[in-house]
């Protein structure tokens, strides 16, 4: 059966044609664990709890549910509203996702041990990813969560970004601000699919958006999700794409283009916000150790155009940093000078508060710094050096090669420098290799960066995992704009296909995305270059079981209520396409990798030194 294909609307105007869609979840669904559908308006009274264990409400909140919004072109969806219950006006936050207005298809329960994130760290009451409205009405906002387009029950197909997407959520901005209950003033917070949102939708300029948090979210989807390196790589899409729900429409098949479409066309063009666009004050958080967004994180605080805008890198995880006390007392303030004009000092902030990991020892943290990627950085030349499998300041005198099979599980190269002295290693880097396929006409690489303990053995940091720079690149793809390029950060327009003669030698650049480490003397840098392979997605999304009251929204323990259990399966599929079927890697045979004259294979490095 052919799948079904839909045309957008590009920011230009143009049609983009041939976008595939498929099927979503319905709402019955038990992955989905959708609570039903209620219009209502209840006060949610302070002292109360969504569910056991969870923070109970923090004052009385009056609840508009279910509420809807008509957007441009006729489509009607739904919102629900948290504000305060005295009706007077106050600014609102936005959280914009397909992923329920609450609870949903996908939660920190499903989640190993909630990512650090204790069950009474919110309410509940919160989108997932998104700001709790207890915390944030009884400071004197509002906050809405709607179902875009497509999701639930709102009507539609549901999008992936994109200008589209955008414009939708413009229209809710001014539907929000034209309320009696709202100042005027609208924010949007939220972390992954809500930060990504914020990039697109701001970019757009409605007239009423004041200000924005995006909390990691990556903004160019080819580069930094779906194709990175332009590698095809719908796995982790296609994860997320099954715990979506639509009872009206169809879900727009982006692990499928993926798939489909592995170039850069006018489809990921409209994937990319322009972000340059971008002139409201911002509040951006990062993390080195983010496997999605990372990279378009930094490139989003880097390339927005506001003159007023701060970057925060934390040390830990995404959803636990998000939910620190500490932080959201920190964009409290943020937004009560931007949404509420409170002269709170926040124009003081550092423009920019970095952590450095150290695993092994005591991360840096909160480090004030004027500006990302600091000016004060030096580059350095690691030469690889084939003979003794090191790293090296000198380059070598004489040539080498190394040579891995890429069919063979583990086969790779890894090179070492002891450091000779206490070094840090903040911003980017890549790595500059010549390679080539012995046996095959393209490889698809990976490239990774980590710390080692002085006898070798990995370091762990948040969440017990190694913290590593990673890189990729599909060798046929190589092709850099140079243009658009620096010395430290190759930037790829994955529209050219230059494929390899078997053992045609040939000369890249990797990138490799930004990592903050301190290397104490004696310990070891690793570099590791070896054939890319797909890994499995596998965070069991819709799994956990969670119980909330049946007919009220919030209970008293203390009173006798009927509960519901929603939940409780992340098997459900509703669409079946073997996407690994169809996207075969480039790997085969033999990879040789060369150092020395006249092939000199290098990692380039970004060294901080001291503050004077």
């Amino acid at each position: 059966m052919k799948a079904k294909t839909i045309s957008l609307l590009g920011r230009d105007g143009k049609k983009i044609e041939g976008v595939m869609m498929r099927k979503a979840l319905p709402t019955t669904a038990e992955r989905v664990r959708y609570p039903g559908f209620k219009q209502e308006s209840t006060i949610l009274k302070a002292g109360t709890y969504r569910r056991p264990g969870a923070k109970s409400l923090e004052c009385d909140i009056l609840l508009e549910r279910d509420v809807p919004v008509r957007l441009r072109d006729g489509v009607v969806i739904y919102v629900d509203v948290f504000r305060p219950v005295d009706g007077k006006p106050v600014p609102a936050i936005m959280a914009w996702s397909p992923y329920g207005k609450e609870v949903g298809g996908q939660m920190l329960d499903d989640v190993p041990e909630r990512s650090g994130v204790p069950l009474n760290a919110t309410t509940g009451l919160e989108k997932f990813e998104g700001p709790d409205p207890s915390y944030w009405v009884s400071r004197g906002y509002a906050i809405v969560n709607p179902d875009k387009r497509g999701a639930y029950k709102s009507e539609g197909d549901i999008l992936y970004w994109g200008h589209q997407d955008a414009m939708d959520g413009c229209d809710v901005i001014e539907w929000i601000a034209e309320q009696p209950w709202c100042t005027g003033k609208v924010g949007m917070e939220g972390n992954s699919w809500l930060a990504v949102s914020q990039w697109f939708i701001a970019a757009e300029k409605p007239e009423h958006l004041a200000a924005i948090a995006p909390w990691e979210g990556f903004s160019d989807h080819y580069r930094e999700a779906g194709t990175r390196g332009g590698i095809p790589m719908p796995e982790f899409p296609l994860m997320i794409a099954n715990t979506f729900s639509s009872d009206n429409g169809l879900l727009e098949d982006q692990p499928r283009m993926i798939v489909e479409r592995p170039l850069i066309d006018n489809y990921w063009e409209d994937k990319a916000p322009l972000l340059e666009n971008i002139t409201i004050p911002a509040y951006v958080v990062a993390s080195y150790t983010n496997p999605v967004h990372t990279h378009g994180t930094f490139a989003g605080f880097r390339r927005i155009s506001s003159p007023e805008k701060w970057l925060r890198v934390h040390n830990t995880g995404e959803w636990f940093d998000q939910y620190n006390d500490e932080h959201m007392d920190d964009l409290r303030r943020f937004f009560d000078h931007y949404l509420k004009n409170e002269d709170n000092g926040w124009e003081n902030t550092p423009r920019v508060r970095l952590s450095v990991l150290n695993p092994g020892g005591e991360d840096i943290i909160n480090r004030v710094e004027n500006e990302w990627p600091l000016n004060r950085t030096e580059y350095r030349k690691l030469h690889l050096n084939a003979s003794d499998s090191s790293l090296t300041y000198k380059e070598p005198s004489d040539d080498g090669v190394i040579v891995y099979n890429s069919d063979e599980a583990g086969s790779k190269a890894v090179f070492r420098l002891i450091m000779p002295e206490k070094t840090e290693i903040t911003g980017y880097m890549k790595l500059h290799l010549f390679a080539s396929a012995l046996d095959n006409d393209d490889m698809d690489l990976a490239v990774s960066v980590e710390k080692l303990s002085k006898d070798g053995k990995q370091l762990l940091g948040f969440g017990g995992t190694p913290p590593v720079a990673t890189g990729y690149l599909r060798a046929s793809l190589r092709k850099t704009d140079t243009t658009r390029s620096t010395e430290a950060e190759p930037y790829y327009p994955f529209n050219t296909v230059e494929k390899l003669t078997p053992g045609e030698l040939i000369e890249m650049d990797i990138e490799i995305w930004p990592m903050g480490l301190i290397f104490e003397k004696g310990e070891i840098l690793q570099l590791t270059v070896g054939p890319y392979r797909a890994s499995d997605a596998t965070i069991p999304f819709g799994k956990a079981r969670i119980t909330i009251p049946k007919d009220s929204y919030t209970f008293n323990p203390c009173e006798d209520m009927e509960m519901m259990t929603i939940g409780g399966n992340d098997t459900e599929v509703s669409d079946t396409t073997d996407l690994t079927a169809m996207n075969p890697l480039h790997n085969k045979g033999r990879h040789a990798i060369y150092t020395g004259i006249p092939h000199d294979s290098y990692l380039y490095i970004p060294v901080i030194p001291n503050k004077n």
